[in-house]
């Protein structure tokens, strides 16, 4: 199906064989900038825009939400003053996508006269979704909800910005931690009052909105507070605000306790009489004036929301885009009795988390691995690293195009090489660190000379995106999986082509050779990892076990165990001579786009990125987590180790930056 991108179209959807909307005739738009693909309507924002499912091709069909703005008015000024809005707030959306609980941007721009933001799609429920669905909260669980959202507020708050929306619609509980998280910050809402021509334009929802926002507009810290107050209130009632508003005006909130089924405590009590003065002068005036209120007292003991009987919840798209989230009440259960316990341990509020210093034999993550060396550049997401053996140089692959060349003992960029049409996907290096390998979506392999920086021929012969390059160990034959679900094999000397192989029934976006250089290993969308003898072209068996699409590989440095991550969240380790599975980590919350094996001086350690924006680092002998290196706004869509075994290299979609981890010998 394709998505009618005209923001007034009654019917959207439309089929692929559609150049024109069936309903409002408007030009189809199949990928939006080239490479998002719409989906379906999330939700509309009466005639200024809408919201959209999207995937994101080029990041092998991950999820995003794509917002559209389109100001009904004529003025140039102020189309120009939009746009100029627009910008400034999605650098503000940048900047707030560093918190783990508000969504990551990952692009703004503008298209056929519209200004269109895209953000991280959030896997989880809204509040009012498990309110709808039987879910009820006790007094214990609305402090928990307080002491999960405010800090966010109060790192939104220190960096200017007023969320002014929110309300149970913008909390989605994250399905991956439990933790909340905040969505709708409104930019395409704040364009609109700016360039409406009615006066008193507001952004808020009745009930939840505080009058000072209401009569002028004026939003202060104080006023997201006091939306806050009134989701709470709902939380524990099951009374939506804006029906009493209806009703009585703000009067309700200072009789709010006549609707709470059960006396609460006087610690609540006093917070969200608080909360709610309708007077802003006497409202908390920031978020931390709350929660040291909050931490005064322990949480009394309770249980987690009650969970009544529901079908499980299943959130479904075209049926060419099918997917299926389904709700596990029971499991729901065991991770809230677990986050009670870790919240009491720790002692409350505040983003928590551990750091395993578990050691590999004698290996440890050096201390200062917290502050790693940072290499800023590129001006889009980074979808490759790799170490060059020479010890002295990493290559990053980008969305923006180039491959950058960087010194690793000053972080400084040496070269910038130029020559791909579209996005870089992955790259690689001979192993004596002569010749850099790339792929792109351009259907192209480049090759590289890495001591003069010039190009040395373009490998044709894929008919779509090259998403995945790996040189034999002896630095002859370069592979390349792309889109198009073959194999092909080049001679590195001449360029030729020496075979291709196929058997995959999707795309391949992981290849690796075992070290003595016998043996392929695919990965493909097909869910399946085949092993192939690279002498015959063969292939020697299929491993199956995985229950989504296979995204990267990496054989051991003994060549006896295979590597693989998966969109499943999933990394399994195999053993190459039986193809049976040794064991499964499923520690990721999200999909694992990468993964790395490599020697240190006391072991083999096993490195994963992965799309929930940590790396962590395996002892594979005793699937043990060693540690978790980051945590951060962004993506993790690549990870290698150095030959020497001393350093991690990481990029993704947090600002476009590389990030180098030291490991201590």
């Amino acid at each position: 199906m394709v998505c009618c991108l005209n923001p007034d179209c009654p019917e959207p959807l439309n089929s692929d064989e559609n150049q024109y909307c069936q309903s409002c005739n408007t030009p189809l738009v199949r990928l939006l900038r080239g490479h998002y693909r719409v989906i379906k309507v999330l939700s509309d924002e009466g005639g200024f825009g809408r919201t959209y499912l999207a995937e994101d091709i080029d990041k092998l069909n991950e999820w995003c939400v794509v917002k559209q703005f389109a100001p009904k008015v004529q003025e140039a000024s102020a189309i120009k003053k939009a746009i100029a809005l627009f910008q400034e707030e999605a650098q503000r959306l940048q900047e707030l996508g560093e918190h783990a609980q508000i969504p990551a941007l990952l692009a703004y721009f503008e298209q056929d006269n519209y200004l269109f933001l895209v953000q991280q799609f959030i896997d989880g429920e809204n509040l009012i979704h498990e309110l709808r669905q039987g879910v009820t909260y006790n007094e214990t669980q609305v402090i928990r909800v307080l002491l999960d959202l405010l800090p966010v507020l109060k790192f939104i708050h220190e960096r200017g910005v007023i969320h002014r929306d929110i309300k149970p619609q913008n909390i989605i509980r994250r399905r991956s931690d439990g933790r909340l998280v905040l969505i709708d910050f409104g930019a395409s809402k704040q364009l609109t009052a700016t360039v409406h021509t009615k006066l008193g334009t507001t952004i808020g929802s009745h009930g939840y909105t505080p009058i000072e926002q209401m009569e002028d507009g004026q939003a202060y810290p104080g006023s997201d507070l006091y939306s806050l107050g009134a989701t709470c209130f709902y939380l524990l009632t099951g009374i939506a605000p804006s029906k009493l508003w209806m009703q009585q005006g703000y009067s309700w909130v200072k009789s709010w306790r006549q609707y709470v089924p059960k006396i609460i405590g006087s610690k609540l009590g006093k917070v969200m009489d608080k909360l709610l003065i309708t007077d802003i002068q006497q409202r908390y005036q920031s978020a931390n004036q709350v929660i040291r209120e909050l931490k005064k007292q322990p949480l009394p003991s309770s249980v987690p929301p009650t969970l009544l009987t529901v079908p499980p919840t299943l959130l479904t798209v075209p049926a060419t885009h099918q997917r299926l989230f389904t709700v596990k009440f029971n499991n729901n259960l065991r991770k809230l009795l677990l986050v009670n316990v870790v919240i009491l341990l720790l002692g409350f509020g505040g983003i928590w988390y551990f750091q395993s210093f578990l050691k590999l034999n004698t290996t440890e993550i050096s201390e200062n691995a917290d502050q790693p060396k940072t290499l800023k550049g590129h001006a889009s997401d980074v979808n490759s690293v790799a170490f060059v053996p020479n010890g002295q140089t990493l290559a990053s692959g980008s969305d923006d195009k180039t491959i950058k060349l960087w010194n690793l003992a000053t972080g400084k960029e040496i070269h910038t090489l130029k020559g791909h049409l579209k996005w870089i996907w992955a790259i690689a290096s001979t192993p004596d660190g002569k010749i850099l390998a790339s792929g792109s979506a351009d259907k192209t392999i480049k090759l590289w000379n890495l001591s003069t920086t010039e190009e040395i021929r373009t490998l044709k012969g894929h008919t779509d995106g090259v998403a995945t390059v790996a040189f034999t160990p002896d630095g002859k034959t370069l592979a390349s999986g792309s889109l198009d679900k073959t194999i092909k094999l080049w001679n590195l000397g001449t360029g030729k082509q020496i075979r291709t192989l196929t058997g995959h029934t999707q795309a391949v976006p992981a290849l690796t050779f075992s070290p003595d250089g016998k043996t392929l290993a695919s990965g493909s969308w097909d869910k399946t990892i085949k092993l192939w003898n690279l002498g015959t072209g063969k292939q020697i068996r299929t491993l199956e076990g995985h229950s989504e699409l296979i995204l990267s590989l990496a054989f051991s440095p003994d060549g006896k165990t295979l590597a693989s991550g998966s969109k499943d969240k999933t990394i399994k380790l195999w053993n190459v001579a039986t193809g049976e599975t040794i064991r499964t980590f499923r520690q990721h919350s999200d999909k694992v786009n990468s993964v790395a094996y490599n020697k240190t001086a006391n072991g083999i350690i096993l490195a994963s990125g992965s799309s929930d924006n940590t790396i962590k680092i395996w002892n594979p002998t005793t699937g043990k987590e060693i540690r978790t290196l980051k945590r951060d706004s962004g993506y993790i869509y690549s990870v290698a180790i150095s030959a020497d075994g001393q350093a991690i290299a990481s990029g993704g979609s947090a600002e476009n930056i590389i990030k180098i981890w030291p490991i201590s010998q």
